[in-house]
């Protein structure tokens, strides 16, 4: 018998005993038999979970009077693994299955075969259906199929109360109300609270047995043709018209969206009397249960693509497309998803959108870097976190030390309420020095910048009192678009950061795309893939071989600044020449607009960013050069320790304040005496009240930091005799101590200036 005429068989007996009169438990005993029959399987149980154990509810085959006596913890037994893992197990050996359980009330000692499936309802397993056969064999595939369909029916049944009288409820696997802890990896730091909101939310199926088996297929089908035209369509848009790892998930896409194959299972499972929704749903549980046994990465992969574009189907055949963000936040929300790009990200309101908490993400995603310039707080690789965590669950998450918590106990809550009110108690002192300047005890003034990329990000500005924006990420524009932006629609977010900023210094970085920041619409041959992104074909090294991009950026960026000084960086120059030949594009376009009588920028200066070990060994011949030289610590500490800081083993075992990196940052800053040229410090260790501190000690005065940085580092400034300070960080270089940071926290501490 096939598994279509097996779970159609069922389901029509099902129908019969549920119209039936009679109460829950001799339903449940008539449940067993009408598997057991279909299958022809010696023994069938029924377990249930009920106050948080797995029960023996109904069985054919074991001893009755185990019926509401065994029970069992989840994962603990063969049935205790399958609701656990939400998992199917079929062996041929029982005993030999490392989770074996003998319960000798049970009876069940000369069964060897097994084969048991979860009844999973919203996500959970609620119950486990198993059967047993005294012979060892393994189950065929039509007979774990039937079983299959079969618990996603007792899932519907269990759900509208059918199988269960008034005083003997059970758990539907509601959100669990204990509080959990659960690990991830901090993309960006920082604490937030808030109600769990699914970035695409849960499609519930309310009703799994169809009454129309025929338009429940009409209803897949025209999903599928809708499906495959928004595939179809997504292969014409222009990021998809060059190669690149996306047009590899595009072709996988098409593949599976024409698959015969899965949308012969589909409709098989329609045969059997599922409707639409739970027909794709039934298949995605078996595409869940087989990804669990690959091991091949690239094929888990592909698995995964199938499972996204199952989630597509599903969500078109039931009519609810769209994402949270379209429906608006009531309330301060930590956002939960697999994964989120920096275009989704945008389209939520910063107000209420305190955290996010991803299944996957990476160090290198685009969406970090946006994540970070908007202040928010970003955990990722916290596995399991869709099926632990419900819509509305308070969270906690802290991405400082790379936790979040769910539901959390008011002790919790006031623990972090204490640590907010803190840093609270810290943000209204800083926000007092937001009009004063920062002076050292000295009289030595430090230029404090802050680093932005988005239009709103200028903002920060009259919020902390920064002198200005010491770095202006232009890339955050191209990473966010679908197509290469226009010089128009450049020119006017320019434009618009510029009078945000109301004449103060605002420092553009030209672009800094490729490598580890790869946008769709530029070639990229996957055939010649960097192996390490993060030191290949990027920034200025792209921007000149695509010269027109550069150019392009160029007239934008000298049209947005007419009347008015325009400040241009150039990232990652290796040599001197590379910086000549970005500064003679944009002179040729000046040129270009003078020639037109266009309205010029009252002055021009360049600079270039120092993150390439090698420019420092060119100082004497790139300083007759420009106007400012701005140090990259980010970069430049992963390619001095050649250690790729999106590589977590790697991010935290190098320190800033190695001897080694004070050493060079030392270096650079004498080469600059008595020179014209302004050096300055880019990145998150300008930002860092212990590495300020450093710094200054080695004459770097200008920093360019993140916003939230500028306070405490203003604070910092005021406390810092740099004499003193000086004289002591070159003792400290001449003759390095085993651990710098503790010494330079020890000569802080006995001159009173606090790290925290």
């Amino acid at each position: 018998m096939s598994a279509v005429a097996s779970a159609r068989q069922i389901l029509t007996r099902l129908h019969e005993v549920m119209a039936g009169r009679t109460h829950a438990q001799h339903k449940l005993d008539r449940v067993v038999d009408i598997i057991a029959d279909a299958l022809t399987s010696e023994v069938c149980s029924i377990y249930l979970l009920r106050e948080g154990a797995l029960e023996l509810y109904a069985t054919r085959g074991l001893n009755p009077e185990a019926v509401h006596v065994t029970r069992m913890a989840v994962g603990e037994g063969l049935t205790g693994t399958i609701a656990k893992n939400i998992e199917t197990l079929n062996l041929a050996e029982a005993r030999a299955h490392p989770d074996f359980l003998y319960r000798p009330e049970t009876g069940e000692e000369k069964y060897h075969s097994f084969a048991g499936v979860p009844i999973v309802y919203r996500e959970r397993a609620v119950g486990v259906l198993c059967v047993q056969h005294v012979e060892p064999r393994r189950y065929e595939d039509v007979e774990i199929e039937a079983l299959q369909t079969t618990a996603m029916i007792l899932s519907e049944l269990i759900a509208h109360k059918e199988l269960v009288d008034g005083e003997n409820t059970f758990d539907l696997g509601e959100a669990s109300t204990e509080t959990e802890i659960l690990e991830g990896l901090t993309l960006v730091k920082g604490l937030a609270a808030g109600a769990a909101v699914f970035h695409q939310p849960r499609i519930e199926i309310d009703q799994v047995v169809a009454e129309d088996v025929e338009a429940e297929r009409q209803r897949v089908y025209r999903a599928f043709d809708k499906m495959r035209d928004q595939i179809d369509a997504m292969a014409k848009e222009p990021e998809f018209g060059k190669g690149g790892e996306h047009v590899e998930v595009l072709e996988t896409y098409k593949m599976f969206a024409y698959d015969e194959g899965w949308s012969r299972r589909i409709n098989e499972a329609i045969d059997s009397g599922l409707t639409a929704e739970a027909a794709i749903e039934r298949v995605q549980q078996r595409t869940r249960m087989r990804m669990r046994e690959i091991d091949d990465p690239l094929l888990a992969d592909r698995m995964h693509d199938l499972e996204d574009l199952s989630n597509r189907l599903l969500r078109i055949v039931s009519g609810q497309l769209g994402t949270a963000a379209s429906q608006g936040l009531r309330r301060d929300t930590i956002l939960i998803a697999r994964n989120l790009g920096p275009a989704e990200l945008l389209e939520y309101d910063r107000r209420r959108l305190k955290g996010v908490v991803l299944e996957e993400g990476s160090l290198t995603a685009h969406v970090v870097i946006v994540a970070r310039a908007m202040g928010i707080p970003v955990l990722g690789r916290v596995h399991g976190i869709n099926s632990k965590v419900s819509e509305g669950d308070e969270i906690l998450v802290d991405a400082d030390k790379g936790t979040v918590t769910l539901r959390p106990s008011q002790p919790m809550w006031d623990a972090f309420d204490a640590r907010f009110a803190k840093t609270r108690e810290k943000q209204a002192a800083y926000a007092e020095l937001r009009d004063v300047e920062p002076f050292t005890r000295d009289g030595t003034r430090i230029t404090v910048m802050i680093n932005a990329g988005l239009r709103d990000d200028v903002s920060a500005l009259q919020l902390t009192g920064a002198d200005g924006i010491g770095l202006f990420r232009t890339e955050f524009q191209f990473l966010v678009s679908s197509t290469l932006p226009q010089r128009e629609r450049q020119m006017r977010l320019y434009r618009d950061v510029l009078d945000a900023a109301d004449g103060k210094k605002v420092i553009f970085r030209t672009v800094d795309i490729g490598g580890d920041k790869a946008v769709p619409y530029l070639d990229n041959n996957t055939a010649e893939r960097d192996e390490n992104p993060a030191m290949g074909w990027r920034a200025l090294r792209l921007s000149l071989e695509r010269e027109g991009l550069l150019k392009v950026q160029a007239r934008a960026l000298l049209e947005a600044a007419a009347g008015r000084q325009l400040s241009v960086m150039f990232p990652m120059v290796s040599e001197p020449w590379e910086f000549d030949a970005a500064k003679e594009i944009f002179e040729d376009q000046a040129e270009f607009l003078r020639e037109r009588r266009r309205q010029m920028p009252d002055s021009i200066e360049y600079g270039c960013m120092l993150e390439v070990p090698s420019l420092a060994e060119v100082l004497d011949l790139l300083l007759p050069k420009v106007s400012f030289v701005s140090v990259g610590t980010n970069d430049l500490t992963q390619f001095l320790f050649a250690a790729d800081r999106a590589n977590p083993k790697l991010a935290e075992r190098y320190d800033w304040l190695s001897p080694a990196i004070l050493r060079f940052l030392d270096r650079v800053s004498k080469a600059m005496v008595g020179s014209k040229v302004r050096l300055g410090i880019c990145g998150e260790m300008g930002g860092r009240r212990l590495e300020a501190l450093a710094l200054m000690g080695l004459g770097y005065t200008r920093f360019s930091i993140t916003p939230a940085a500028v306070g405490p580092i203003k604070e910092l400034v005021r406390k810092v005799y740099l004499p003193d300070l000086t004289k002591h960080m070159q003792r400290l270089l001449l003759n390095p101590p085993a651990d710098m940071r503790a010494a330079l926290t020890e000569w802080a501490e006995a001159n009173d200036i606090e790290l925290d």
